[in-house]
């Protein structure tokens, strides 16, 4: 081998073993990051910035950046696991030989879930296009619950003026006593739920207001995930 020839073997060698660490480093980043959200969602909600978020972890908003570049990218990695969960509830609601015990049983997980992580509690009730793998698990829940409202309502047990837009409306409501009651009552939202599974039930009491149309609740649902976008920088913060 002529010299220069090692030189240059001896210095890419050096680059190679200089590059581990720095990979090394940006996954350590990425993992504190994800931590760090998870602490600063559940307590603040995804109104919380970026900028805590990293002050959380430690890192500078540089490295926050480069990591996730979009507040979207950042929700979508906080809570992969918690939408799994979802749609797990789901499956197992499905797996219930008893209507109306899958459903409401299903309601009362997916509301405890929310009310354990405010965070979670706000990505219930937003849509987020820009997360795709968090909005497959999302429409794919929302198929297991569609399934969950016909047996329901071939068994005899929900009326059968419920919708699908019901659940919406009451995560929406259930997210909301869950900010505002939280750190004083903490678990005040179960009696909202009990009372709304209660009007769920046949019979019927009287006929109710005609539910929101699909596009109006999606178009509510895109609105409350753009209300924590960054006028500034126009990326989700």
């Amino acid at each position: 081998m002529h010299p220069r020839d090692q030189h240059t073997g001896n210095a890419g060698n050096t680059a190679e073993s200089a590059a581990q660490p720095l990979r090394s480093d940006a996954e350590r980043n990425r993992a504190r990051i994800i931590a760090a959200a998870r602490t600063v969602f559940a307590r603040d909600g995804l109104s919380a910035s970026m900028a805590s978020v990293a002050r959380e972890a430690g890192v500078g908003i540089a490295t926050m950046f480069r990591r996730f570049p979009t507040k979207e990218e950042l929700v979508a990695a906080v809570f992969a696991d918690r939408m799994d969960a979802y749609v797990r509830a789901t499956a197992e609601a499905l797996a219930n030989p008893e209507p109306w015990s899958g459903f409401t049983g299903y309601i009362e997980t997916v509301c405890a879930m929310q009310a354990a992580d405010r965070g979670f509690a706000d990505v219930l009730t937003m849509s987020l296009p820009g997360a795709e793998a968090l909005e497959a698990c999302r429409a794919e829940a929302y198929q297991g619950f569609l399934e969950l409202i016909a047996r329901a309502k071939d068994s005899g047990d929900l009326r059968e003026d419920f919708t699908s837009r019901d659940l919406v409306l009451l995560l929406m409501a259930n997210a909301g006593v869950v900010s505002a009651t939280g750190e004083d009552a903490p678990d005040a939202w179960r009696r909202l739920v009990a009372w709304m599974i209660q009007s769920f039930k046949t019979p019927a009491r009287g006929r109710l207001p005609d539910p929101p149309e699909d596009a109006a609740l999606y178009q509510a649902m895109r609105r409350a995930s753009l209300g924590i976008t960054s006028p500034e920088t126009g990326k989700v913060r």
